[in-house]
């Protein structure tokens, strides 16, 4: 799993969010990998992945709170699934 430090246009699909995880995180999107990204307003997340046979893009807004991420602009972090 891997997030997109920074804020991403929340307009994007999976085509635009896939180059970007190619141009800026020098990553596959299609490697299998789950790429999460957040919207400004901390209230909403996009996260891609390709599970071999076709592209999903999911989805999260939360009704109160915000999302919590690093703040290290411009580069990616890798977590683990625990």
């Amino acid at each position: 799993m891997w997030l997109a430090t920074g804020y991403t246009d929340m307009r994007r699909g999976f085509p635009s969010l896939a180059l970007q995880v190619q141009e800026v995180l020098h990553k596959d999107p299609l490697s299998g990998h789950l790429f999460v990204f957040r919207g400004r307003r901390s209230d909403l997340v996009k996260a891609i992945w390709h599970d071999g046979q076709g592209a999903c893009l999911f989805t999260k807004r939360l009704e109160r709170g915000k999302f919590i991420w690093p703040s290290v602009a411009g580069e990616s972090v890798t977590i683990a699934g625990a």
